[in-house]
C-alpha cells in the first residue's frame, strides 16, 4: 500500500501544449474525459480515461472533476510580491506611481516580520489564481527575498527571486551600494539557488536605479554564479526610455545600456519591453533573452501596447506576466483577457490556444524551466490547476452552446478569473481548494 498511497489521479477535461500552436499541428493534445496519473510529485501517464481506467490498481484514488478543465499550472514571468498591499493605487504614469506609491510601500520590507506575512499570503493569491511558478522582485531589503524562498520552499514550489539591486535615483533609505548589493546577492544565492525547486534572479530594478558600477556587478553575480537569471525591467514608459538617454547617453538605445554590462542572454527576463526599435528587438532575438508581457499593467498605468505580432515574428519568447501591484489582478485568465485587446488594438488576433500556450508552456520555455514544468509529460513536475467551467452562470451558459476548443477558451480566457479556480495542485498535492456550496 506504500507506493499505491503515493500514487494518484485526477479525471475531467485536460489541455496541455507540446509546442506553440502557430507552428502547426500536433502541437497540443486535448482530451474531453481524460485521466492524469502522478506519483511522487511526478506525472506518470496521461490518456482517455477509457484507456487508463483498466489500467489503474484497484484502490487508486481518482479525483473526478466532472465540469472542470485541467491544465499544467499557469507560470507568471513578472510580479512583484511587496507590491501587493498597494494594487490598484492611482497613478498618472510610471514614473508618478513609483514615487507616490511604491517606494514607501517597500520601506516597510526591511522588518523581516512583515516580509513573512507578504509572503504568505502572496503565495496564496498565486495559488487561488491557478499559479504555481512565478518571477518575482522582492525589495532592496535581503531579508525580502529570505522570506519568500522560505516560504515558497515549505511548499515545494517553483519560485524564482533576488533582493533588487538599486544604488541609485530611489529614498536614501531604499539604497544599496555596488558593493553591499553584489555581496548580499552572492549571499542568497549560495543559500537558496537551486535548493529545491528555487531560482535566483539577479535583479537590477531598472537601469536608471544603478550606476554602471552596480551593473558591472550583477554582470559579475552572473558569472560567477552560472545558471542564475536577471530579471529587470525595460522600456515600460516613455519618460522612463528618455530617463535612460540623459542618465546613459553614450548608449545606442535602452537595450543598450544592459548589453554594454553582458546581461543579455538566455536566462535574462526583461518585463515589458513596449517601446523598443528594430535593433533592439532583434538584439534580444539573437541574444535568445526573454520577455514578459504585462498586459494588465501596461493598461493600467497607460503604458503603452505589446507588440504580440512583432515579438513573435523575431521568434522571441516569451510569457504572460501579472505585474502585480502595477497590474490589477493575479488571475492568469484577466492577462490573457487584456492580451487579447491589446491585440485587436494592433489589428492582430490572439489565437486562444496560443493564449493558453503562453500561460504554461510558453512562460516555462522563457524561463528555460520546460524540462521540468509546462506540460503533461511522463517525469515532469505535476503541477496543475483545475479550472471550474460550470461558472458564474454566464460563463457556463456561453461555454455549453460552444462547438469548439477554441471557443471555449477563448470564452474562458475573457469571462473567467478567479472564481473558476477549482483547485491548484503543485508537486501533486492540493495546495489551493475552492470548496463550494
Amino acid at each position: 500500500m506504500g507506493e499505491l498511497a503515493l500514487t494518484k489521479a485526477v479525471r475531467g477535461s485536460i489541455l496541455h501544449f507540446k509546442r506553440d500552436p502557430r507552428l502547426g499541428s500536433a502541437s497540443y493534445e486535448y482530451l474531453r474525459d481524460g485521466i492524469l496519473v502522478h506519483h511522487r510529485g511526478r506525472v506518470e501517464r496521461v490518456g482517455p480515461a477509457s484507456e487508463v481506467l483498466p489500467d489503474l490498481e484497484p484502490g487508486l484514488p481518482v479525483m473526478h472533476y466532472k465540469t472542470s478543465l485541467i491544465l499544467p499550472g499557469f507560470v507568471d514571468t513578472h510580479v512583484h510580491y511587496p507590491q501587493t498591499e498597494m494594487i490598484a493605487s492611482k497613478g498618472k504614469n510610471l514614473l508618478d506611481w513609483l514615487n507616490t506609491y511604491t517606494f514607501p510601500v517597500e520601506r516597510k520590507f526591511k522588518s523581516y516580520a512583515h516580509c513573512r506575512y507578504a509572503a504568505q499570503f502572496f503565495i496564496q493569491q498565486l495559488l487561488s489564481n491557478g499559479t504555481t511558478t512565478a518571477l518575482v522582485f522582492s525589495t532592496v531589503h535581503k531579508v525580502s527575498a529570505q522570506a519568500l524562498f522560505e516560504e515558497a520552499l515549505n511548499l515545494k514550489m517553483r519560485l524564482i527571486t533576488g533582493k533588487v539591486l538599486m544604488d541609485r535615483n530611489a529614498p536614501e533609505d531604499l539604497l544599496d551600494t555596488a558593493e553591499s548589493g553584489q555581496r548580499e546577492s552572492a549571499e542568497l544565492i549560495k543559500e537558496w539557488h537551486g535548493r529545491g525547486r528555487l531560482g535566483y534572479a539577479v535583479t537590477p530594478r531598472f537601469a536608471p536605479t544603478s550606476t554602471p558600477e552596480q551593473l558591472e556587478s550583477a554582470s559579475y553575480l552572473l558569472r560567477e554564479f552560472p545558471g542564475t537569471y536577471l530579471h529587470t525591467h525595460l522600456s515600460e514608459n516613455q519618460e522612463e526610455v528618455e530617463w535612460v538617454k540623459q542618465l546613459f547617453p553614450e548608449a545606442p538605445h535602452y537595450l543598450g545600456v544592459y548589453e554594454k554590462h553582458h546581461l543579455l542572454g538566455e536566462h535574462s527576463i526583461f518585463a515589458h519591453a513596449l517601446h523598443l526599435s528594430d535593433a533592439e528587438l532583434n538584439r534580444l532575438a539573437q541574444t535568445h533573452s526573454a520577455l514578459a508581457f504585462c498586459p494588465t499593467s501596461n493598461l493600467f498605468l497607460g503604458s503603452g501596447l505589446f507588440d504580440i505580432e512583432a515579438v513573435t515574428d523575431r521568434g522571441l519568447r516569451f510569457g504572460m506576466a501579472t505585474d502585480v501591484g502595477a497590474g490589477t489582478s493575479f488571475s492568469i485568465l484577466q492577462s490573457l483577457n487584456e492580451a487579447y485587446k491589446i491585440a485587436q488594438l494592433q489589428q492582430y488576433t490572439l489565437d486562444p490556444l496560443r493564449a493558453f500556450y503562453l500561460a504554461t508552456l510558453g512562460g516555462a520555455q522563457a524561463l528555460g524551466l520546460s524540462r521540468h514544468i509546462g506540460n503533461f509529460e511522463k517525469g515532469k513536475e505535476a503541477d496543475f490547476v483545475v479550472l471550474n467551467t460550470s461558472l458564474p452562470r454566464l460563463l457556463a451558459n456561453r461555454f455549453d452552446s460552444c462547438e469548439t476548443l477554441e471557443e471555449k477558451l477563448l470564452i474562458l480566457m475573457t469571462l473567467g478569473d478567479d472564481r473558476n479556480v477549482e483547485a491548484t495542485y503543485v508537486m501533486g498535492r492540493p495546495l489551493f481548494e475552492r470548496h463550494r456550496d
